[in-house]
């Protein structure tokens, strides 16, 4: 089982990257996600994981060790194979992904190509426990709901708006952002901003 390459990156696109180990090109297929984490770099290394098929050995690579960890998880739930699973991590970050499950979020999931009701409830059903017993809750990401709207008014505030009304346009926007299942990458920064337009 290979565990990790480290190398020259001699070529990447959203698909795969070639990295040159002492003279040997190995091309590992990557998500969207992973080949963002990638930059411009001239050596990298990537965390594995090794697929053997009847008509192929193929190699996996991953940014970060959530991630991985998710697409293994992906890949125990009945008829997500590799490729699929990849998919998934190409449309969201692991950590919108592990939201999508532990909210039951079915309709985010199912906006992925591919993913048909049964299979998002399916992925929802295996998984949600597990991503609980790993510390990934609820909890954590209401906290993050409410880190983020402190922040916000604490920055409106500071600039000199009323707590009542910066609240208001605070809830707005986040409401918003849940309805739109934009929350996850909706930053304190652009909630202020987008605050500020309203107030």
């Amino acid at each position: 089982m290979y565990s990790y390459i480290e190398g020259k990156l001699v070529e990447k696109n959203p698909a795969y990257a070639v990295i040159d180990v002492h003279g040997m090109g190995y091309m590992i297929h990557i998500s969207l996600h992973t080949y963002g984490l990638l930059g411009d770099v001239e050596s990298c290394k990537l965390l594995l994981h090794h697929v053997i098929r009847e008509d192929a050995h193929l190699l996996y690579g991953f940014a970060n060790e959530s991630e991985r960890d998710l697409f293994r998880h992906l890949l125990s739930v009945s008829g997500i194979g590799a490729n699929t699973a990849r998919l998934i991590l190409s449309s969201m970050s692991p950590d919108e992904i592990k939201e999508a499950i532990i909210t039951k979020n079915t309709a985010l999931l199912k906006a992925i190509k591919g993913i048909g009701a049964k299979s998002a409830e399916r992925i929802i059903v295996d998984l949600k426990d597990k991503l609980e017993k790993e510390g990934f809750s609820q909890e954590k990401v209401t906290l993050s709901h409410n880190t983020k709207k402190q922040e916000a008014l604490r920055g409106l505030t500071v600039l000199g708006f009323q707590k009542s009304q910066a609240e208001k346009a605070v809830d707005k926007i986040i409401a918003k952002a849940h309805k739109d299942d934009e929350f996850s990458g909706l930053t304190v920064e652009e909630i202020i901003k987008q605050a500020l337009k309203m107030l």
